[in-house]
C-alpha cells in the first residue's frame, strides 16, 4: 500500500510517499522531502502567515515532484493521496489541500484530509509496533496536549495548555535571549553549557491535580530575569536557558505523572501493568525533555517511545503515515472536503472548552 502525503500548515512545505505491507502497524518512508522556510521568516522572529503560505504555493509542485521521482513510483502506483486539512495556518493549509485534490481527481484516487496532530500521534506507529491504547504527550509550537489514544481517529484529552503552548514559550525564550530562530533548538543548544539551578523558575499547577498546563506565568519569570542580564553575558543567557528547560522538564514531568494515573484507571490497568507513553511534536525532539520523561516513564512501570527526532518536527511522512491508517479503515473524504482552522482530535473537550471559557483562544 502506497500513499502520498502533503503537509503545509505551517512554515514547512512537504511531501512524502510511505508504504505498508500488512495491516499493522511499521511502515516505510519511501521518501521524504522538506522545505523549511527559514530564510523567509528569520527576520521577524516567528512564522508569518501571508509569507508561509505564498512561499507554500511557490514551491509545492517541486516539492511533491521530487518527493515521487525519490520513491520510484508514479502516481499510477498510489493507493491514495492524503493532505493536512487542519489545524493550522489556513492560507497553508489551502494550498496543499488543493494540490492533494487536484492529485487525486487527476490520477483517480481517494482524498484523506488528515489532522495534522493526528499525524504526530500516529507517527510512532509508522517505526514501531505500537498498540492501541496508548498515552500521548503532544508538545508542539501551537499545541499541547495529553491525550488516551485508542485507535485512529479515536482520542480522550485528559488535558491541555490554559494559556501558551510549551513549544511557544521555547520560541520566545529565545527571542528575549536573542538566540535566533527557530526557537526550540537555539535554547536547547544554549543550555547545554548552562547552570540548570541557577535561576528559581515558577512551575505552574506544579504538584495540583489534573493534567492541564500553564505556561504563561513562566514566559514573564523569563523576561523578568532576562532583563537583569548583563548584555553580552554569555554564562547568565545559558544558566537561563538550562534553568528554563529544566523548570519547563519539572512541569512536564509532574504532569504526566497524573496521566499516567488517570490513563492506568480508565483503561482498567490498576494492577501496575506497563503503560506505553507517546511523545510525538516539534518539542519531543528535545534530548533533555526526552530524558526526563523517560525516567518518569519508567518509574512507573511504563515506557517512552518517541518518534526519530527527525520524524518529530512538522513533515509529510507523519501525513502520508495517518492518511494510510485512515485509508485501510476506509476512512477516506471526499474532494468538497473544507480544510479548517481549527480542528480537535477530542471534539467533545472543544465544546467542554467553549461553554467554561477556559482555554479560550488556545489552538486546539
Amino acid at each position: 500500500m502506497l500513499v502520498l502525503g502533503i503537509e503545509t500548515s505551517c512554515d514547512e512545505t512537504a511531501a512524502s510517499v510511505v508504504e505498508a505491507d500488512g495491516p499493522g502497524p511499521v511502515g516505510h518512508v519511501r521518501s521524504n522531502v522538506v522545505r523549511a522556510q527559514l530564510r523567509e521568516h528569520e527576520r521577524f522572529g516567528g512564522v508569518v502567515p501571508e509569507l508561509a503560505a505564498r512561499a507554500h504555493l511557490e514551491h509545492i509542485d517541486a516539492i511533491v515532484a521530487k518527493a515521487m521521482a525519490e520513491s520510484g513510483v508514479g502516481f499510477a502506483d498510489l493507493d491514495a493521496v492524503a493532505a493536512t486539512g487542519g489545524p493550522g495556518l489556513i492560507g497553508g493549509v489551502i494550498v496543499g489541500t488543493m494540490t492533494a485534490k487536484a492529485i487525486a481527481l487527476a490520477h483517480d484516487k481517494p482524498f484523506v484530509a488528515v489532522n495534522h496532530l493526528e499525524g504526530h500521534a500516529l507517527t510512532v506507529r509508522l517505526v514501531e509496533p505500537v498498540t492501541f491504547p496508548f498515552l500521548l504527550l503532544l508538545v508542539s509550537g501551537g499545541h499541547c496536549q495529553l491525550l488516551a489514544v485508542d485507535g485512529v481517529g479515536s482520542y480522550t484529552r485528559l488535558g491541555t495548555t490554559i494559556d501558551d503552548a510549551v513549544g511557544e514559550c521555547f520560541d520566545k525564550t529565545a527571542k528575549l535571549l536573542d538566540l535566533g530562530f527557530p526557537g526550540g533548538p537555539a535554547v536547547e543548544r544554549a543550555a547545554r553549557a548552562g547552570d540548570p539551578r541557577r535561576f528559581d523558575l515558577p512551575r505552574p499547577l506544579w504538584r495540583k491535580p489534573g493534567c492541564d498546563f500553564s505556561f504563561s506565568g513562566l514566559k514573564t519569570a523569563v523576561r523578568l530575569v532576562a532583563a537583569t542580564l548583563v548584555a553580552g553575558d554569555a554564562t547568565g543567557i545559558a544558566d537561563l536557558a538550562a534553568s528554563f528547560q529544566r523548570t519547563v522538564g519539572d512541569v512536564l514531568v509532574d504532569r504526566c505523572a497524573n496521566a499516567f494515573d488517570l490513563f492506568r484507571h480508565r483503561v482498567g490497568n490498576g494492577d501496575g501493568g506497563t503503560v506505553t507513553m507517546v511523545v510525538a511534536g516539534g518539542v519531543a525532539a528535545n534530548l533533555h525533555l526526552r530524558e526526563r520523561l523517560s525516567g518518569l516513564a519508567e518509574a512507573r512501570n511504563g515506557r517512552l517511545v518517541a518518534p526519530p527526532v527527525a520524524l518529530c518536527t512538522d513533515n509529510a511522512a507523519m501525513i502520508a503515515w495517518a492518511g494510510l491508517e485512515r485509508f485501510r479503515l476506509g476512512m477516506v473524504d471526499g474532494l468538497d472536503f473544507a480544510p479548517r482552522p481549527r480542528w480537535p482530535l477530542d471534539e467533545k473537550a472543544r465544546a467542554a472548552i467553549g461553554r467554561s471559557g477556559v482555554g479560550a483562544g488556545v489552538k486546539v
